[in-house]
């Protein structure tokens, strides 16, 4: 099929961005990876028959070199006869092994044993060798912005006003720790998988006729993939575990799309405090030629409103009736594109966010506009230290006066004789931030350089 034959946008519009990371994201996320990990789960079983000594290892090898052969075409064509996924890979698996091998393959086990398995099997891989990379990438792009950043002078804004002076290291900073903590979670949620090999409905009915301990049979098929056994089962595992994983994708995306949102405003043309990189060939507008458009931030934020809902679907596929239902079989094939958009999305962002230019003389241009004025709250707090009984109202009032009559706060402050006398009980240092609002960051900085260590230790953590 050629590339614009396809029909997800995914394929044929997102990977060629970066096909690096798309040809990665196949290894896990594709139909073959999907059929190989089943495959790979049925070797596994055979392994684990083979240990408790139900079969021989050779058989063992024979299974497992017939899995690494398989095709997703001769399984689907065998499944246009059964109608069934995983008989029609049972079929496939037989039709390459000798006769003595065949009773042995998917032996005690029900097709979701080998399904949920693999899918644990497949994201548990993926999380930790694809997506923890690409979010750690992006984190220490974070760091190392926060970091370069830590002193820059910036207004902090709330409900889109001007409000207090901050850093721009310091509102970077505020997205080290979100999505270090997302990092973390991920990590750990992906530790949570399990797999199954208790049959039809998870009493272990097939295996307890022919084996003596079943327990110990799903476990040391668990350990052939990487996981451990579901402490119980009905024919699928307890699906929380995927759920939570799924949920710190989503909201690791949360995290991003907010980033976007927030580097997105500050390219206003009325703002201007940083820029996307525009190649010299690159277009803003097809009809307005000055126009440098931040696109890649938009980009991202319209892929977490294309991903974010389909938690919904994660949640309704929580539910499944007594021991099992096929109301997952549809949408459950869905979620791997979940983690694919998540990757996407965090290549971009990194790749732009790594080229940013900050405009330190916009920011201080911008918090000029309201640097007297800014010095209310300081004011009112100081005013309120030396004793002033209603320094809140008081400072309110000064604010409307400044706006009325154009005159500063603190040349309203010097024609009060009252707060004039109640400032100077004051210490020099204290007053400084009056007189000079450019030094009311409080701990900004500070706090800045405080959470990049805090994350560049746990980081490292996560990398061994």
């Amino acid at each position: 099929m050629d590339l614009f034959d396809n029909l997800s946008p995914l394929d044929h519009r997102y990977y060629m961005s970066n096909q690096e990371l798309a040809e990665s994201l196949r290894e896990y996320l594709s139909e073959t990876a999907v059929i190989k990990s089943e495959a790979l789960a049925e070797a596994a079983l055979v392994k684990a028959l083979a240990k408790s000594g139900l079969c021989s290892h050779e058989i063992a090898k024979e299974v497992l070199e017939a899995a690494k052969v398989i095709t997703p075409e001769e399984v689907y064509a065998e499944e246009e006869k059964t109608k069934h996924n995983i008989r029609a890979l049972v079929n496939c698996l037989r039709n390459r092994v000798s006769n003595v091998a065949k009773p042995w393959i998917h032996f005690t086990a029900t097709s979701v044993d080998i399904m949920d398995s693999a899918t644990s099997y497949r994201y548990k891989r993926v999380t930790e060798e694809l997506v923890l990379k690409v979010l750690i990438e992006l984190e220490e792009t974070l760091i190392k912005l926060a970091r370069d950043n830590a002193k820059v002078l910036q207004m902090g804004r709330t409900h889109g006003q001007h409000a207090v002076p901050i850093t721009f290291g310091f509102s970077v900073a505020l997205y080290v720790e979100r999505l270090g903590s997302r990092i973390l979670f991920i990590k750990e949620a992906s530790q949570k998988l399990t797999a199954k090999l208790a049959g039809a409905v998870g009493a272990y009915n097939a295996s307890s006729v022919v084996v003596t301990d079943p327990l110990q049979l799903e476990a040391d098929y668990a350990t052939e993939l990487g996981l451990k056994p579901a402490d119980i089962a009905t024919q699928i595992v307890p699906p929380e575990p995927l759920l939570d994983l799924i949920h710190g994708y989503i909201s690791a995306f949360g995290v991003l799309a907010n980033i976007a949102d927030d580097m997105r405003h500050l390219q206003r043309s009325e703002i201007g405090e940083v820029f996307e990189f525009f190649a010299s060939t690159q277009v803003g507008s097809s009809t307005m030629p000055h126009k440098r458009n931040p696109w890649n931030f938009e980009h991202v934020k319209s892929l977490w409103k294309s991903f974010m809902p389909r938690m919904m679907t994660i949640y309704m596929d929580q539910i499944s009736e007594h021991q099992r239902d096929l109301s997952n079989s549809a949408s459950a094939r869905f979620t791997g594109e979940i983690i694919a958009g998540l990757c996407l999305a965090t290549d971009r962002l990194n790749r732009v966010l790594a080229r940013i230019r900050v405009d330190e003389e916009a920011m201080l241009r911008n918090f000029n506009q309201s640097a007297q004025m800014v010095i209310a709250e300081p004011l009112y707090i100081l005013l309120a230290d030396a004793g002033h009984p209603d320094a809140h109202e008081c400072v309110r009032k000064l604010t409307l006066e400044s706006g009325q009559t154009g005159k500063t706060l603190w040349q309203l402050i010097e024609e009060d004789e009252e707060l004039v006398n109640l400032l100077a009980s004051l210490p020099e240092k204290q007053l400084q931030v009056i007189k000079d609002p450019t030094k009311y960051t409080g701990l900004a900085a500070a706090k800045a350089e405080l959470i990049c260590d805090k994350w560049e230790g746990l980081i490292k953590e996560v990398k061994r």
